[in-house]
């Protein structure tokens, strides 16, 4: 395995210098994590699943004109990403109301919403991502009123990709979260989709059963996540032959 420095490790992935100036190896664990990390657990094989399926959606995104950070995937586990400056916030699509928005608000888990809407998270595990408005991410300088609509444009696009995608293949998307970056081609900036796409980041249910194919199994203790994780790999065609690998990369400090 070639040599490379880690940059950054995350609940659920680990970032390591790139082969080549302005990349990043994004590799995939198998840990999961809900309610701020204070539940907590190893599904063997779900970094497989999570790579396979971020890479097809991230794949779809740039052949549709959606700019993301996505290059290539590597192996298993690990892709190739191109570095950005990630705008320290989670940006939330919801079609249906669940998860905290239901309980915010009182609405009926499931209930469609008149239309998607759009919610800012500051990115602080210490604060528990609190939820914040456009007028704290301007107030703070996170990002200028022009970023702002760029990122609503550019999550309402992910929106529409995603959501027929998901229905080709019987799965209603609830909702779901993106981080967006920054990158620099001389004076020029453009923002695009970074981190991941995954079951881990969008509620996933069933269009005729309802049964949950996302984290929330976990968070419910609904069931066994791989297999939740799989089925949804399953209906994309994108199954890998050994979801169960479970190397582990070698860190050279």
């Amino acid at each position: 395995m070639a040599r490379r420095k880690k940059i950054y490790e995350g609940k659920a992935k680990i970032l390591y210098e790139g082969p080549e100036p302005g990349t990043i190896v994004q590799y995939f664990k198998d840990d999961a994590t809900a309610f701020n990390a204070e539940k907590k657990d190893v599904i063997e094989g779900k970094g497989v699943l999570n790579n396979r399926l971020s890479e097809f959606f991230m794949t779809g995104l740039n052949n549709v004109g959606v700019p993301t950070h996505f290059l290539k995937r590597l192996n298993m586990r690990e892709q190739l990403v191109r570095a950005c400056e990630i705008i320290p916030l989670e940006i939330i699509v919801r079609n249906y109301a669940a998860g905290s928005l239901s309980k915010r608000l009182g609405i009926e888990e499931g209930t469609a919403l008149p239309r998607p809407i759009v919610e800012y998270c500051y990115k602080d595990d210490k604060l528990g991502d609190p939820l914040v408005t456009e007028e704290h991410i301007a107030a703070f300088g996170w990002a200028s009123q022009q970023d702002m609509d760029d990122v609503v444009a550019l999550a309402l696009r992910v929106n529409d990709y995603l959501s027929g995608l998901m229905y080709g293949v019987g799965i209603k998307l609830v909702d779901f979260k993106i981080e967006i970056g920054r990158v620099y081609e001389g004076d020029f900036q453009r923002l695009i989709v970074a981190d991941e796409i995954s079951p881990d980041s969008c509620r996933l249910w069933d269009l005729e059963t309802g049964e949950k194919l996302d984290k929330d199994v976990f968070r419910h203790d609904l069931g066994n996540l791989a297999d939740a994780y799989t089925e949804v790999a399953k209906r994309f065609g994108v199954m890998p032959k050994n979801a169960t690998h479970n190397a582990k990369p070698t860190l050279i400090n």
